[in-house]
């Protein structure tokens, strides 16, 4: 062994070691938690990354709005939800709106023919309205004081007898068994073209009967209910006799009503002056109408009172 090999201590002849000193604890920073325990520090929270500008920015959650009335009045009708019962009132409603448009049209059509009339036809047409309701009231209590004096006559037979002879007579003149006269027009139509025909007679007599007219009679043929006309050759057929131009007709009635219901806008007088013939109108105060028609006996119709 070498000199520096017996120098070297062994284990067993070393130094005793001296006794681990405790090691000295560090000054704790000025604001350190007393007994020296280190607060701990949260953990960091990543920075969001910024939103891009074409994000909108999430919104918090929070009540719905509160709607206005007209909004929910909106929300509840569209989408529409039709039912069963309300396409039918819809169907019916719009029936009746359509008939309702059709009948303001007809009604439109009926009075084009008096608008381009002149003031002076309007009123008299006005008049003749007012004379035909007169008539009708006058009737009206004619016949109601028939009724009245019946039920207080003493001696209801007679008074029935006298009623119904009056009757007979009115309805002799009517059925044209029996001659008649009172005031009326004489009406002349002067036909050298021969163009008046027989619907245009026929129309003459439906306005002289609508004006009041209570006799008429045609070149001596009584005009009755059951009177037909007839275009026949060079001239007209009325219940089977012809008659030639001129045709003159004798009506009893009121004239102030007659006359001008042949004259209205568009009426007789103007319907023959277009076809060139020349009407002539001539009020009366005694118009006789003698012309008769023998009375006929039913043949099926008999009478229903006991």
């Amino acid at each position: 062994m070498s000199e520096h090999e017996h120098d070297e201590p062994t284990p067993a002849q070393a130094s005793p070691s001296r006794p681990a000193q405790a090691p000295r604890p560090r000054s704790a920073p000025e604001g350190a938690p007393v007994g020296g325990l280190r607060k701990e520090l949260p953990a960091e929270v990543p920075a969001r990354a910024s939103a891009s500008p074409e994000e909108p920015e999430p919104r918090l959650a929070g009540p719905e709005p509160q709607l206005t009335g007209r909004q929910r009045l909106v929300q509840g009708l569209w989408p529409p939800r039709v039912t069963r019962a309300q396409l039918i009132v819809a169907l019916l409603l719009f029936g009746l709106g359509f008939g309702l448009a059709v009948q303001v049209a007809s009604n439109s059509d009926g009075d084009s023919a008096l608008r381009g009339a002149r003031q002076e036809d309007l009123v008299r047409i006005l008049d003749e309205l007012d004379d035909r309701t007169q008539r009708l009231e006058d009737e009206k209590q004619g016949l109601e004081k028939q009724r009245d004096e019946l039920e207080n006559s003493s001696d209801q037979a007679e008074e029935a007898r006298r009623q119904t002879i009056e009757k007979e007579r009115q309805l002799g003149v009517l059925a044209g068994t029996v001659a008649a006269q009172g005031p009326g027009i004489t009406m002349t139509i002067e036909d050298t073209k021969g163009t008046v025909e027989a619907d245009m007679l026929l129309d003459a007599i439906q306005e002289l009967r609508a004006a009041g007219a209570e006799a008429i009679q045609v070149n001596g043929v009584r005009v009755v209910a059951s009177t037909y006309l007839t275009d026949s050759g060079g001239g007209i057929g009325v219940d089977g006799n012809k008659i030639t131009a001129p045709y003159r007709f004798k009506v009893i009635g009121k004239p102030q009503d007659l006359e001008p219901a042949l004259n209205i806008p568009g009426g007789v007088v103007q319907t023959l002056e277009k076809e060139q013939a020349t009407v002539t109108v001539e009020r009366s105060t005694k118009i006789v109408v003698d012309a008769l028609r023998a009375a006929k006996r039913p043949d099926y119709a008999r009478s229903s009172s006991r």
